[in-house]
């Protein structure tokens, strides 16, 4: 079972969920929510990473606040101070380095969507994000953003899909492999946004969700172990 935690973010504090594989150690990885806010959907994520054999982190940017409504969901996005809020992912980060339970000097981090933002954000600020996976997401970056970050990435993208831009996706996929980053961006035939969230009934597709996990995990444990050993 996973915990709730206090960290440093300068002088202030922040919240997250922790999560520490049976084993006692593991890869660390940062876990970055979507625009619900940490729910119950992310925490049960965390502790399926640490089952995995990971150590998990995932930070609340929103203070305890949650939602299931997309229209409430939009207020707290915009109620976002997007500095403090990366800010809050990398002490999260540092976090996770001075953990007795993460094993070795690189991380993995996975975001949904408003996280997924964040993830690639983090992997040109933070050389230690080597290893990123990103959900319907995160892909609306600069040209030259395969040029500030080493990092490998996995991408799970939905074909019906009005929040991202199936274009810029391939543009970012496009860039990151002339860069010879490791990449693999997936489509997922017949789903929308949030198909991997189960408590999104209108959107959740089990057989795209199961498809993806297994990727991540596989993705996960081969990309870190490699970082790790040339870390």
């Amino acid at each position: 079972m996973g915990e709730w935690i206090k960290y440093a973010v300068g002088e202030k504090e922040a919240r997250a969920y922790l999560s520490v594989p049976e084993q006692g150690r593991g890869p660390g990885v940062l876990l970055c929510h979507a625009w619900w806010g940490l729910n119950g959907f992310f925490q049960e994520l965390a502790e399926r990473l640490a089952s995995a054999g990971f150590t998990v982190l995932a930070p609340d940017l929103y203070d305890g606040k949650t939602t299931d409504i997309i229209d409430e969901a939009e207020a707290l996005v915009s109620a976002l101070d997007y500095k403090e809020a990366i800010n809050y992912e990398t002490a999260a980060v540092d976090y996770l380095l001075a953990h007795p339970a993460v094993e070795g000097e690189q991380l993995g981090a996975m975001g949904f969507s408003l996280g997924a933002a964040y993830v690639t954000w983090l992997a040109t600020l933070r050389p230690q994000v080597s290893v990123v996976v990103v959900f319907y997401g995160g892909v609306e970056q600069e040209a030259d953003y395969a040029t500030r970050t080493k990092a490998a990435f996995l991408g799970h993208f939905a074909e019906e899909d009005p929040y991202e831009s199936t274009d810029e996706m391939r543009r970012m996929e496009e860039m990151l492999r002339a860069a010879r980053r490791d990449v693999a961006f997936h489509v997922y035939p017949g789903t929308g946004h949030w198909f991997f969230e189960n408590d999104r009934p209108d959107a959740y597709n089990a057989e795209a969700a199961k498809l993806a996990w297994e990727r991540t995990l596989d993705f996960l444990h081969r990309t870190l172990d490699r970082a790790q050993a040339g870390q």
